[in-house]
């Protein structure tokens, strides 16, 4: 059976990285003078770059000179990266869904720094399941909600757009994965706040989804015909579990 290639988004979605990621960001934005707290970045900003975060902030609230900005953002990072190595953990159901969809070629997909998302594998010892299969918005040069991250990877992975299905947490994703022509999840933890798209499927719970891609592939994604071109399969480094 043809199996389709599964992107995964990163932060909130493989990894709980978001509460650690809220209250960095939370600390270096009121130390110099833009009002945020953890509440705003997960109802709000969820997924999107920190400079576009900064930049509608400072319309909100005024200017910050560049050089202090971005020695914030210096110091953040690396305050994030060393609590990123030592209190993080798997997303609630991440680790028995990516083991249930063991023989599914997967990719990460991702707007952080590459070694952002190579340290939040390792430290949650995910990183087996993906070895070398992640695409950084960083080593791209482009970030969702843009679809081109999402192209390049299918691409990369050998895969049309349509063989291909998302999951992802934040609408910045399920965006970019939609227009990119995808079919895309979307993990929706916040539901009463966040309304899903109707072009993608919703999900609460990463225990859901290991059912939803399988019956996705029974319907959405058959077995090609036997003149067409089969799908170039997952480079091997990349399909090996952990």
């Amino acid at each position: 059976m043809f199996l389709p290639l599964l992107l995964f988004d990163c932060d909130g979605t493989l990894v709980d990285s978001e509460p650690l990621l809220a209250e960095e960001m939370a600390a270096g934005l009121n130390a110099v003078g833009l009002p945020f707290d953890t509440a705003t970045y997960l109802t709000e900003f969820r997924g999107v770059r920190f400079r576009h975060i900064a930049q509608r902030l400072q319309k909100r609230h005024g200017q910050v000179p560049a050089h202090r900005l971005k020695r914030m953002e210096n110091a953040m990072r690396a305050n994030l990266a060393k609590r990123l190595a030592t209190e993080l953990v798997p997303l609630a159901g991440a680790r028995e869904a990516l083991e249930q969809l063991i023989a599914y070629p997967r990719a990460v997909v991702s707007n952080g720094a590459a070694a952002k998302i190579r340290t939040a594998l390792a430290t949650t010892r995910l990183d087996g399941y993906f070895q070398t299969a992640l695409f950084s918005g960083y080593s791209v040069n482009c970030w969702k909600p843009e679809p081109c991250l999402h192209l390049h990877a299918a691409r990369a992975m050998g895969f049309a757009p349509g063989d291909c299905i998302a999951i992802d947490d934040a609408l910045v994703g399920v965006e970019a994965a939609l227009a990119a022509g995808m079919t895309v999840i979307h993990l929706n933890r916040f539901p009463d706040t966040e309304t899903t798209p109707e072009n993608a499927i919703m999900i609460r719970h990463m225990k859901e989804l290991p059912d939803v891609v399988e019956q996705l592939t029974r319907t959405r994604h058959p077995a090609p015909a036997a003149d067409d071109t089969p799908a170039t399969p997952l480079p091997k480094a990349a399909t090996g579990g952990r």
